[in-house]
């Protein structure tokens, strides 16, 4: 048995699309019960759950007539705006018959990047867990653009785990394990562990999944390994039916080993759910201030700055060979800072006023790289 999946009080797990359909791309009754009854098990002595649940997209196909999944982002919403509805209705059916309640949370990058948006994702699924309510999290295909999506639901799943301080975060699939290879071919052998990335050395991680729903595969599910393991998360990878086994510790699929340390939880959200806006080039000054004094960013050590972002978007902070050291949230418009560059914080409020005497990117929103 694994003692880190027994002893888990919190446990975050994912489910994909393919583990949840039909292959025409409908709800399948029987698969989603079967997980609903997998998961009372593990919250019958009051621990919690959070479940991430991917399948709006693919449950609206059917009704709309779609015979795969779309490719252009507009019909992928509007596909997630029918399915997500008939999902969280099945939910709520299937746990009433354990008598828990569910309730819907949809994410997009901006509701846990930005420091008020990240507050209330936090407090509103602490607070349904302490009603004993099972959160289901998705991704809000709905609106989300494609610059501000998660990518795949892996990735949130392992900064949902991360979010929630999760014990245990379990990544349920089609497949029933991590492989050395395609396990059709011979000679393949599951990989049982992964303690570090010498465990993944010549391993042929593949590409997207074979079902044609979803849009992930196992590369995905192992680099939201690699983030939930560095937050001190371990993981179990498996098929969605053996979620009973793996949810009593029993060795199956393979076991993600922690790391020791947990790093702090919003910043851990900047450096993996984000992409930048824009570069701001520091000069070697403002380097060592920002990567070796954990300094605030100020105009002065910024030399150049790229992209079109408003105050409040994530930016990167290059040096002066144009590697990305850090990324913050920065609190300037691109078009405010060419006049600022170069100038001292003091020297800005005197000519412009106090409301210039703020840092571009403040210690508590930078994150090293």
């Amino acid at each position: 048995m694994r003692d880190a999946v027994t002893t888990a009080r919190r446990v975050v797990v994912k489910i994909g699309s393919s583990s949840l359909t039909t292959a025409t791309g409908g709800l399948d009754d029987e698969r989603l019960d079967a997980l609903v009854d997998a998961l009372d098990t593990r919250t019958a002595d009051g621990r919690e759950v959070v479940l991430v649940s991917s399948g709006a997209i693919a449950a609206g196909l059917a009704p709309l007539g779609l015979a795969r999944r779309p490719r252009d982002l507009a019909t992928q919403q509007a596909a997630a705006s029918v399915g997500q509805g008939l999902l969280i209705g099945r939910y709520a059916a299937a746990f009433a018959r354990h008598g828990r309640t569910v309730g819907q949370v949809l994410l997009t990058v901006d509701d846990v990047t930005r420091r008020a948006h990240y507050r209330n994702a936090y407090r509103t699924l602490r607070k349904l867990l302490d009603l004993r309510a099972v959160p289901i999290v998705n991704e809000n295909d709905t609106v989300a653009t494609q610059e501000i999506r998660f990518g795949d639901n892996d990735r949130l799943a392992a900064l949902v785990a991360a979010l929630v301080d999760a014990d245990l975060l379990v990544l349920l699939s089609d497949v029933d394990a991590l492989w050395t290879d395609n396990p059709s071919r011979p000679g393949a052998r599951r990989i049982a562990e992964v303690r570090d990335e010498s465990d993944l050395a010549g391993v042929d991680i593949g590409g997207a999944g074979r079902s044609g729903v979803g849009t992930g595969g196992m590369v995905t599910k192992v680099e939201a390994a690699r983030i939930a393991t560095g937050f001190g998360i371990p993981v179990v990878l498996t098929s969605a039916t053996q979620a009973v086994a793996a949810l009593a510790g029993e060795p199956v699929g393979t076991f993600f080993h922690p790391s020791s340390t947990r790093p702090a939880a919003r910043l851990f959200w900047l450096a993996h759910a984000t992409s930048p806006r824009g570069r701001l080039h520091l000069d070697p000054g403002a380097v060592a201030a920002v990567v070796g004094r954990r300094k605030s960013l100020l105009p002065a050590g910024i030399t150049a700055v790229d992209g079109a972002f408003t105050a409040g978007d994530p930016v990167d902070l290059v040096d002066t060979a144009g590697a990305p050291v850090a990324r913050g949230l920065v609190n300037y418009d691109a078009v405010e800072l060419p006049g600022l560059l170069g100038r001292s914080t003091s020297d800005l409020a005197a000519a412009l006023g106090p409301a210039y005497e703020r840092e571009v990117v403040h210690r508590d929103d930078l994150v090293l790289l």
